[in-house]
């Protein structure tokens, strides 16, 4: 464990290196993968191979050697682990005692064997066979108002298994497909549907080639999209500036050593961020006026630095925007983010000396109260220069799970205006559902009133990855039916309705022969560019059932036969699906088909791009934020902004150890990170143990307990700590206002000696 000079905790190497190499080489020891695994890897994120089931990063058409990166080689590994949870396992344990493990001992169990369902007398899973798993859930479906039901969908399930589950809920009749995105993203998409008319970003790879600046803010690429580091790299040895802007300084943004260079035997490393500056969580909004602030000061001493004919031909709001930014003080500014005036100067010169420039950003700005203004201010900036829609320029939102962006593209939304229902209703011969779904956050809040009967999940840990998961856990059991279709064992599946079933299928790296034909399934990456996957290797099991297989097992079962919906068919020729998407949106997916194994994939269009605008004033909008900072509360004694962490060995809620190499932090998760400033005003001493208390204003109980302290480098008024661990902190209600997303990344937390 290194330490800085102020005693606070870090990692002295670079991102990548023998580092990366050490962290894959554990977890393969860990995991004991099956021999298919190496083979692979060779092929992954490569035309013709897997497609990775880790981040949304896109698929470059000239692939490296080895196009993967440690955190996609760990969750290969993961998924194609030789340990098993049989049915011999889960008569050995009941659910009462696995609650009592870990996460990662849950996932270590191995991969799911055969369909299994619940006997709540002997609180044990019991086997059971496919047909008594399907008739049993559409029976149970068909005695409930499908409104009082809810169908998640994890972001790693494929475009094909994404449309026919979309296609089901609707058929079923509701519109309750809360997905990933409205954990992380959904303010991304609300944001940017609303100020540019495109729920996505604007970028292409080829626009890294060409810019002349990157901006990051909230966005850490070595844990959560360490490919890109290459995209940066080449990027950085062309000229181009990076700024940084993250309250944690984080490794991956700040140097890199290349796996696949002559790196790793020189020790070289590349730097990453030109500038990178630690501000206070949620202060993103003031910090872009601040940049917005010089922008125009320089426009008023010499004239040329904001783009007039971009503003005036293709925005609104301008006049507003501009307003709000001169009336901001540059001594609010300052107090807001805790960075000096100079600081913010200095970025600005470089945005006003780029020709063209690029906006990036993570859950660092989504996970706010106010994470709509945060993603609208990056928009902002770029509009003052015409930095959207020409090469080199644009909005880049990295998103997480590998399809989480598809799944939107192909109908997994709540909202109907954003689905084409008479086009469904038109293909399929029926009257889909116009009403609002839920999303995450009003799904939870119905099933704690008791207003919801069923839960089918289609991936993910939805349970352990949600706020307020303690009273979840409680609410969740008083549901008629949940259904858990899932790889390996986690958490959620040991919280059961009254009939519950834990249904495996295959990972996207295994074999999906169909009637003797190997099957091909597609997602869309963070570009907006859609790829083929093809996997190779030898399923877990012979019992698996591929996800697509399962969702027309359970549609079939459920709903009265359609001859329009050929369930039994699609499950066995996925390429009849692709004509299906193909029919229901032909701009995004024409020659679908065609068009799988294009190197780096197909690009779907953007209309933003295009400058097209698809707003209610038919052009891109300025936004004047209501507040100064996202956080969502006000500054009091005692209370700190908790910010959320994955850690390096880590992807959403899979945990793959116990190490968070590029922090320095070994071997513990329960971990309370806090600066030595304030340590010392708490009277803390590194390796206590205390509690965080969350904000229980409503009476709830939000309490974490035994967490050690550990001086690490943040902003005063700021503590840090890991996810999920730490979600009982954050209540259902501490969310973004327009996309409902929890706000996890600015909590309001007190330390309780």
């Amino acid at each position: 464990m290194a330490r800085a000079k102020d005693g606070t905790i870090h990692y002295s190497g670079a991102e990548g290196g023998w580092g990366s190499m050490r962290g894959m080489a554990l977890v393969a020891g860990d995991e004991r993968p099956s021999a298919d695994a190496l083979k692979t890897l060779a092929k992954q994120n490569k035309p013709g191979g897997m497609m990775c089931t880790s981040c949304a990063w896109t698929k470059p058409a000239k692939p490296h050697m080895f196009e993967f990166c440690e955190n996609g080689a760990k969750a290969t590994l993961w998924d194609l682990t030789t340990r098993r949870a049989t049915p011999e396992f889960f008569a050995q344990h009941t659910l009462s005692e696995l609650k009592g493990w870990s996460d990662y001992d849950l996932e270590q169990a191995g991969r799911l064997t055969n369909p299994m369902r619940y006997d709540r007398a002997t609180d044990k899973y019991l086997p059971c066979t496919w047909e008594e798993a399907y008739r049993a859930i559409g029976q149970k479906l068909r005695g409930y108002d499908p409104k009082s039901t809810i169908f998640y969908a994890s972001g790693k399930a494929s475009l094909e298994t994404s449309y026919a589950w979309a296609l089901f809920a609707r058929m079923y009749g509701h519109n309750n497909l809360p997905d990933s995105s409205n954990m992380c993203h959904e303010t991304t998409s609300v944001a940017l549907k609303s100020t540019i008319g495109a729920p996505v970003g604007t970028c292409v790879l080829e626009d890294f080639e060409h810019c002349d600046a990157i901006f990051f803010f909230g966005q850490n690429t070595g844990t959560n999209s360490p490919r890109f580091i290459h995209t940066l790299t080449a990027a950085r040895k062309r000229g181009a500036k990076i700024v940084t802007f993250n309250p944690i300084r984080e490794k991956g943004l700040l140097e890199f050593r290349n796996p696949q260079s002559i790196q790793m035997v020189t020790g070289g490393k590349t730097k990453i961020s030109d500038q990178y500056y630690q501000l206070k969580p949620g202060s993103d909004i003031s910090a872009m006026l601040g940049i917005a602030k010089h922008v125009l000061a320089e426009e008023d001493r010499r004239g040329g630095v904001i783009d007039h004919a971009f503003i005036a031909e293709h925005t609104h709001g301008f006049e507003a925007f501009a307003e709000k930014v001169r009336a901001t003080s540059w001594e609010t500014i300052e107090a807001e983010t805790g960075l000096p005036r100079a600081d913010l100067i200095a970025a600005a010169d470089v945005y006003i000396e780029a020709e063209s420039a690029i906006g990036i950003w993570g859950m660092g700005l989504t996970q706010h109260v106010g994470g709509y203004d945060n993603v609208a201010g990056v928009v902002n900036l770029m509009l003052l220069r015409g930095n959207i829609g020409r090469l080199g320029a644009g909005v880049s939102p990295v998103r997480g799970h590998s399809n989480v962006q598809g799944q939107r593209t192909v109908g997994i939304s709540e909202k109907p205006e954003l689905v084409p229902l008479d086009q469904l209703s038109e293909q399929y011969g029926f009257q889909p559902p116009r009403d609002e779904g839920y999303t995450t956050v009003t799904g939870c809040e119905a099933i704690a009133e008791g207003k919801i009967n069923a839960f089918l999940g289609l991936g993910g840990n939805f349970l352990r990855a949600i706020p307020d998961h303690r009273v979840m856990e409680k609410a969740w059991t008083r549901m008629g039916l949940t259904v858990q279709i899932a790889t390996k064992l986690n958490r959620g599946h040991l919280f059961c309705g009254e009939t519950a079933y834990l249904l495996p299928t295959l990972v996207r790296s295994e074999r999906d022969v169909r009637d003797g034909t190997p099957q091909v399934v597609t997602m869309e990456d963070s570009l907006s560019c859609i790829h083929g996957s093809i996997g190779e290797a030898k399923p877990a099991s012979p019992h698996l059932q591929p996800e697509l297989a399962i969702v027309a097992g359970i549609a079939e079962a459920t709903l009265d036969p359609n001859p329009n919906v050929p369930w039994e068919a699609w499950s066995s020729d996925y390429a009849l699906v692709r004509d299906a998407i193909e029919t229901t949106y032909p701009d995004k997916f024409k020659d679908f088909n065609q068009r799988l194994f294009t190197p780096g994939g197909f690009f779907k269009g953007n209309s933003a791009r295009d400058r097209n605008w698809e707003t209610k004033s038919g052009k891109a909008e300025f936004t004047v934020p209501e507040h100064l900072n996202a956080t969502g509360f006000a500054e009091a004694a005692g209370v700190y902004r908790l910010m959320t962490l994955r850690s390096n060995d880590q992807f959403n809620t899979t945990v793959y150890g116990y190490s968070d190499r590029l922090r320095g932090i070994e071997g513990k998760r329960d971990v309370l990170l806090i600066s030595p400033k304030e340590m010392e005003r708490a009277g803390l001493k590194e390796g206590q143990r205390v509690a965080l208390v969350g904000d229980d204003s409503d009476g709830v109980d939000r309490t974490v307990e035994g967490l050690e302290v550990l001086p690490f480098n943040l902003p005063e008024g700021c503590v840090a700590g890991y996810y999920p661990e730490l979600n009982p902190l954050i209540a259902l209600r501490h969310h973004d206002g327009a996309s409902k997303t929890p706000a996890a990344k600015s909590v309001p937390v007190r330390i309780r000696i």
